[in-house]
């Protein structure tokens, strides 16, 4: 269907919807229209999984068609994605690894699994086509200026590779990659996500310098002597203080990237896109204590570690979050009484009626939450 075709038929829906609504109350004519098909719907967007392709041993790229109220991405920004495991809803944010430019109307997250996540060990182990997720629109502003820069150099490890992959594909589709250096450090070979499609690139384009780092010899199981260091970067980019920097990562590498940029005096050209929330070294002394969730009438036992909202989860209940990393303000809640600590800062939060994220904070001894 041609782009003037399909605009004319979204806007003939709607008006269609406009009308039907004062029959479908209390619900709305999109609560039926999810019944026939989930994409159709304008009360929530989700998106259809149409193909799954298997990165590596424990990591997938999933393709998604999404529904109506859809809107396009910036190359390297993330996304909101639910899914139901056990009668329970997840929401994880995961960054677009394809480009804007596909003329497909998809697109495609690649997510690996890590030890002890639900949600990605469910999206690389289960998810087929056929099945319906509810996503968010793109958010971050972790992308690439419209003006972009003239000599960008990418460091990446493991899944950071996604949204990088992300821009990469949309400056080829572009036709306009400029002189790229891209550091990716993985245990193995064989652990590189995109590993040929990277490779291809680089044997094509001489402007893009792909230098991967393997941290591991085969049959290691630790990585001690070959993460980011400053010898590997003067090495393979003498000219990094110069360039327009993004690095996506574990907290380990971006925690020496963001130290060595500060130190040379040139944090302002460095970008960070994070997965998780940057935490700060645990007290000395921490306090365990008791959480009573008032809304749902569930306690738990809390170890003054673990974040309330995994704490809630591991206990049987499924309060609405977002990104979990600190930045939606999603899970927010209200503090009925006790204290707790935010993760990030060591913070605490013992002021009654204190709104709490509950994904970056944890109880400091007994506390009572509006959950």
């Amino acid at each position: 269907m041609q782009p003037q075709s399909q605009a004319a038929s979204r806007s003939l829906l709607s008006r269609f919807t406009a009308l039907t609504d004062a029959f479908a109350f209390p619900l709305r004519t999109s609560h039926y229209l999810e019944l026939v098909n989930p994409l159709w719907t304008t009360h929530a967007l989700q998106a259809k999984v149409v193909a799954v392709w298997d990165e590596t041993a424990d990591a997938r790229t999933i393709t998604l068609k999404p529904g109506r109220n859809w809107r396009s991405h910036r190359p390297g920004q993330h996304l909101r994605v639910g899914v139901p495991i056990g009668g329970m809803h997840y929401t994880r944010t995961y960054s677009i690894s394809s480009a804007p430019e596909r003329n497909d109307g998809c697109f495609t997250i690649t997510v690996k699994a890590i030890n002890g996540g639900r949600m990605s060990h469910h999206l690389v182990r289960n998810i087929k086509p056929g099945d319906f997720l509810p996503i968010g629109v793109p958010q971050g502003d972790f992308y690439l200026p419209d003006a972009n820069p003239v000599e960008p150099l990418f460091i990446t490890a493991g899944s950071g590779i996604t949204p990088i992959m992300s821009m990469l594909r949309s400056l080829v589709a572009q036709e306009r990659l400029p002189d790229i250096t891209h550091i990716h450090y993985a245990p193995h070979a064989y652990d590189v996500i995109f590993g040929q499609e990277l490779a291809a690139l680089a044997a094509k384009h001489p402007r893009y310098q792909l230098h991967l780092v393997y941290t591991r010899e085969p049959g290691e199981t630790t990585a001690e002597k070959r993460h980011f260091s400053a010898t590997t970067l003067d090495s393979v980019c003498p000219d990094w203080r110069t360039r327009d920097t993004y690095a996506c990562g574990p907290q380990g590498l971006l925690d020496a990237v963001e130290s060595h940029w500060r130190n040379a005096g040139v944090s302002r050209q460095l970008h960070t896109e994070r997965f998780r929330a940057q935490v700060a070294a645990a007290p000395s002394e921490i306090t365990s204590g008791t959480v009573l969730f008032a809304n749902s009438g569930v306690s738990a036992a809390s170890d003054g570690v673990v974040n309330l909202l995994r704490l809630a989860e591991d206990n049987g209940l499924n309060p609405p979050h977002g990104c979990r990393m600190g930045i939606c303000h999603g899970c927010d809640a209200k503090l009925k009484s006790g204290c707790v600590r935010d993760l990030r800062t060591n913070a605490l939060l013992n002021e009654v009626g204190a709104i709490v994220q509950i994904c970056v904070c944890a109880a400091a001894g007994d506390a009572e939450l509006e959950v």
